[in-house]
């Protein structure tokens, strides 16, 4: 188990990768690559990073390293593996739907391990320009989970020459907001 997050388990030899492309659109000169999980501030992050591959021009590489917050809790139930790959799904079919309008060329990556080696490597791979994730915000439940699994941005940040754009939730942006005009 890394800092980053706790993995998956793991078959026996190397991890296969998924792939899958977006529509065909014409290849851009550079890329972009975002870390994408099933917390809402990642779905903030991919809305952050369709807009920026448009602008940019760049080709968007959507990341998702399956993890254990990726299966059911009990590994006893028998459809555990059935469960887990119908969370896989549902997680791709987010990301396919949030990205049917975007002009940008995209791709969606997924496979076991840290995600924040997942990211970094896909990065390498395309050269990126940029990495871009969500944060989980604050309040206890983001930091019990950052207790158990890490911070992954933290280990993209320390691992990593690219520039990475950490995206705040909506929700933290919101209370900045609320605060702010308060202060008026």
């Amino acid at each position: 188990m890394t800092e980053t997050s706790p993995s998956a388990p793991e078959p026996a030899g190397p991890a296969p990768r998924i792939r899958i492309d977006g529509p065909d659109r014409e290849a851009a000169e550079t890329s972009l690559v975002l870390g994408h999980s099933r917390f809402p501030a990642s779905d903030d992050a991919l809305h952050v990073a369709a807009d920026l591959a448009r602008r940019l021009h760049a080709d968007l590489h959507v990341v998702h390293g399956v993890d254990l917050f990726d299966y059911p809790i009990d590994p006893d139930l028998p459809d555990w593996e059935q469960r887990a790959r119908h969370a896989l799904e549902q997680q791709r079919q987010r990301v396919e739907m949030a990205l049917a309008d975007s002009p940008a060329s995209w791709t969606y990556h997924a496979g076991r391990g840290d995600p924040a080696e997942l990211v970094i490597a896909v990065a390498e791979e395309t050269d990126a320009l940029m990495i871009i994730l969500g944060s989980r915000g604050e309040g206890l439940g983001a930091a019990v989970e950052r207790l158990l699994s890490g911070s992954v941005s933290r280990a993209v940040m320390r691992h990593q020459h690219r520039p990475v754009l950490v995206v705040p939730t909506a929700e933290t942006t919101d209370r900045h907001e609320d605060v702010t005009m308060r202060d008026r």
